[in-house]
């Protein structure tokens, strides 16, 4: 798994993060093994970062399992753990695996996609 840095950031910022990378592997470097998912307003960045989302990424880090599983486990509705889990997968800090049932069928098994999350707001 990776290291995922949340923060707010400028459009320049964020295009010379990737032109980094792109002249560390025009040398044949190995770029750092993080994800950085950047919002330009904080509070976007706290709509899509809110605690009841990183609580569901927690439970899906510690045992990824069904969205039934998990929005069981952490006292919710189904249907609002499906939403969140839809806008952290669009975010690319959760994915949705298919995994065949014993015998028939498939379940679908949220996984997190990191070790961590690290958040960094900065308002001005």
């Amino acid at each position: 798994m990776r290291n995922v840095i949340v923060k707010t950031g400028t459009t320049e910022e964020y295009f010379a993060r990737v032109r980094e990378t792109a002249i560390q592997l025009d040398r044949g470097e190995v770029p750092k093994q993080e994800f950085t998912l950047t919002f330009e307003d904080p509070v976007d960045m706290f709509a899509v970062m809110s605690p009841a989302r990183l609580e569901l990424f927690r439970a899906a880090k510690s045992d990824p399992s069904s969205i039934t599983a998990i929005a069981h486990r952490l006292n919710r509705d189904r249907s609002t753990v499906k939403k969140d889990v839809d806008i952290l997968v669009a975010a690319g800090l959760l994915n949705i695996e298919e995994v065949p049932l014993p015998g028939h069928g498939r379940q679908k098994f949220v996984r997190a996609t990191a070790d961590r999350i690290q958040l960094q707001a900065v308002v001005v």
